[in-house]
């Protein structure tokens, strides 16, 4: 393990341990957020969106830790998602980062990579919700506005990964 970290530079190391601190520290409040301003907060997906954070700003496997311990970690200091749930975010966070990094190395589009790997992410995520709960609680899931919502989100996130690659590259 001393070898991992040594491999580090004392910045990308400084980096996601902050960006590590930073969404955790983001998932802790998120709640009392969504009670004290009555906001959906959900539907801007915290998790995700630290994810995203993490895919521009650190490295891959500090992006797979924060989509395998942010779902996990929520549901120890806030008891959401239920334990069912909280495995299907936990495989569809994995997932997305898994697909932008495969896609980004065939693809090499930034922008699209990034839109796809949420895209088909989320739609496992709902076929998974499909087969364990309800088409009813798929519905209640996602409806217009949530899915217009979940575009805009995409979209952007898709367009941060764009632009903090292509400012990488110069």
């Amino acid at each position: 393990m001393d070898t991992k970290i040594a491999s580090l530079s004392r910045n990308d190391l400084l980096k996601a341990l902050l960006i590590d601190f930073a969404a955790l520290a983001f998932i802790l409040v998120t709640p009392s957020l969504a009670h004290l301003f009555s906001l959906p907060v959900y539907m801007l997906e915290p998790m995700r969106l630290m994810m995203i954070l993490s895919l521009a700003h650190s490295t891959k496997k500090n992006s797979y830790l924060l989509a395998l311990a942010l779902p996990l970690f929520s549901f120890l200091v806030s008891g959401h998602p239920e334990p069912v749930k909280m495995m299907i975010i936990t495989a569809e966070l994995v997932l997305n980062v898994y697909l932008f990094y495969m896609l980004a190395a065939r693809v090499r589009n930034i922008f699209l990579s990034g839109f796809l790997s949420i895209l088909l992410s989320k739609t496992f995520s709902y076929l998974a919700y499909l087969v364990f709960f309800s088409m009813a609680f798929v519905r209640d899931e996602a409806g217009t506005m949530f899915l217009v919502i979940q575009l805009l989100t995409s979209l952007i996130f898709s367009g941060y990964l764009f632009a903090i690659f292509k400012a990488k590259k110069t």
